[in-house]
């Protein structure tokens, strides 16, 4: 084997070994997916409940994940279950998705 083939493939190997050795091993005292789940969750007030179409209207602070800032806006309800309940006034969290300019609720509780 000539010089240049054996520096050729040194060079090869290295970089594959460079590139394991820079990727750190996750850390066990951290649970992967509690903080990104968490910070889905939105604070809010209901202000309207229209059970009968299945939607909500809140007063929210900003949804980070949606990129959306502090308003008072309609979602729907992904399931007639998570109206079940609530009243105007109420103080929640919850968790919203988009689609296709429809924002959704998918998770909503009570906040004490």
């Amino acid at each position: 084997m000539n010089a240049r083939a054996l520096l050729v493939m040194l060079a090869l190997g290295t970089g594959a070994w460079t590139v394991q050795a820079q990727t750190p091993p996750p850390d066990p005292t951290v649970p992967a997916a509690s903080a990104p789940a968490e910070a889905d969750w939105t604070e809010g007030e209901v202000r309207r409940v229209d059970a009968a179409a299945g939607k909500l209207t809140l007063r929210h602070g900003p949804i980070r994940h949606l990129d959306m800032p502090g308003m008072t806006m309609v979602f729907r309800a992904a399931e007639p279950q998570l109206l079940d309940g609530l009243k105007t006034g109420d103080k929640v969290r919850f968790k919203a998705t988009e689609s296709q300019g429809q924002y959704t609720v998918t998770a909503l509780e009570p906040v004490r």
